[in-house]
């Protein structure tokens, strides 16, 4: 008797089932996706489109966010690859009843419905509050950078911004002779070479610059000499901003009030300070909005994405900022948080508040202690062996002494058993460590719904187990 093998007739007729909904199990992630979206207040979807049918028809919006949100959930976020998904994985074909849109249409339904797509987020953490998921007794606050579709290579000065200008005004144009006239034709143009003319002041007003940029934030030009304009503005916006805050520090100085407040100085006894008349600093050319930061390793082109998260590891906020440091973020990520939980429903307060040292501000912490929250931020970071310079005694030795008690101890070591998981599934098992859009909207978008996709990947688990 020979050996025994089950038969691979690949000339058979008729092999499958005739329904695609038979060839996947009950319990596949696809049929939460599918109930989820169902459930969803798609209408800022809806409304992007005419209501009087005109036109040629487009692909249903909810099996495109539902074909995103599975994407998203399996860590496959390239239009080329979902298209090619749409092929060959069953899962895909089922949710978009065999079509399959072109990945140019994948990519420009992302760009357009930017917007809409981040709200998700919110659809989603009031799907998880129905099933009971969302319980903000504790919750943590942590930020992890996140590389941006950049390199750190194409960082350039403003007068680096300038020669490339001229240099691509040279090639688009030769007659150098009509163009600059008698110049020699490498002097700086017009709009990059006029000027216009402490610490905290300075800082605050590159703060309200930041600010303005996040509620106007606009994509970024698709040209590279577009880019390159986008780049010099920002650099000549950030100098009027030092400029205008230098100004207003002054103003205020010379009426003899010291720099705390309440002394009484003689005016002209502070040093003078005078902006430089060009800007300083770099920015990138390939996308403005990113940053050079500072990350555990090195360090990454990218933005600072923040989170709220959980102990049952649900996130309730999803930010994105571009400084390197998480000071003052503390607050206003517990603000946001509080809004989303409102939105979706939840009544209950957090109770606990957890963040690392990097988090301290004394004013925001001293707010959310008044608003009836207990916030566990240590003074001190773990790479420290004595406290910083100035800060003993007083709340600094309060705060140290309240985490090490075993309560506090207990709390605040949920602070990495909750959120830095978070960041290990999104990043390292689904690999969303990259934006692959450029522009702050774009990467808030990409990065609310990585984190909405992986509540959605704890809701479906949740339905596993409660069968």
């Amino acid at each position: 008797m020979g050996q025994n093998f089950i038969s691979v007739d690949r000339d058979q007729v008729f092999l499958m089932p005739p329904s695609l909904r038979e060839w996947l199990a009950e319990d596949h992630l696809v049929w939460t996706v599918l109930e989820s979206v169902d459930a969803m207040d798609l209408t800022a979807f809806y409304g992007a489109y005419r209501a009087d049918g005109h036109g040629r028809p487009a692909y249903e919006p909810s099996m495109m966010v539902a074909l995103l949100l599975y994407s998203y959930s399996q860590g496959n976020r390239s239009s080329r690859r979902i298209e090619r998904e749409c092929r060959e994985d069953v899962a895909c074909r089922v949710i978009t009843a065999n079509r399959v849109p072109d990945h140019s249409t994948i990519a420009e339904f992302c760009c357009r419905h930017q917007q809409a797509l981040a709200g998700l987020f919110g659809e989603v953490l009031a799907l998880c509050r129905e099933a009971g998921l969302v319980s903000v007794g504790v919750i943590a606050v942590d930020g992890t950078k996140v590389h941006a579709n950049a390199s750190n290579m194409t960082n350039r000065t403003y007068r680096q911004i300038a020669e490339e200008l001229l240099a691509d005004h040279a090639r688009t144009d030769r007659e150098e002779d009509e163009l600059y006239g008698d110049k020699r034709g490498d002097e700086l143009p017009v709009e990059v070479s006029t000027h216009q003319g402490r610490r905290e002041w300075l800082r605050e007003a590159k703060r309200r610059l930041d600010e303005k940029r996040e509620q106007d934030s606009k994509p970024v030009p698709r040209s590279r000499e577009g880019r390159l304009r986008e780049a010099k503005d920002r650099l000549q916006e950030e100098l009027w901003a030092e400029q205008r805050g230098n100004e207003a520090y002054e103003q205020w100085r010379v009426r003899g009030i010291s720099a705390d407040g309440y002394k009484r100085m003689a005016p002209g006894t502070v040093k003078p300070y005078t902006p430089p008349e060009e800007p300083q600093g770099k920015v990138n050319v390939t996308d403005p909005d990113s940053r050079n930061l500072k990350a555990f390793r090195g360090y990454v082109q990218g933005y600072n994405a923040q989170a709220v998260v959980t102990q049952d590891q649900i996130v309730i906020a999803a930010e994105i900022k571009t400084t390197p440091t998480d000071f003052g973020f503390l607050g206003p990520m517990v603000d946001v948080a509080r809004r989303q939980l409102a939105q979706a429903g939840v009544t209950e307060q957090p109770g606990v508040v957890l963040a690392d040292s990097g988090y301290w501000h004394n004013e925001q912490m001293d707010r959310l202690t008044g608003e009836g929250m207990i916030v566990l931020v240590p003074p001190d970071s773990t790479k420290r062996r004595t406290p910083r310079p100035g800060w003993t005694g007083g709340r600094y030795e309060f705060m140290r002494t309240v985490l090490a008690t075993d309560t506090g101890r207990e709390l605040y070591e949920n602070r990495h058993q909750t959120i830095e998981p978070v960041f290990g599934q999104i990043k390292f098992n689904r690999r969303i460590d990259r934006f692959l859009r450029r522009g702050r909207a774009a990467a808030l978008s990409e990065w609310r719904l990585a984190t909405a996709t992986h509540n959605l990947l704890k809701l479906h688990q949740h339905r596993i187990a409660t069968g």
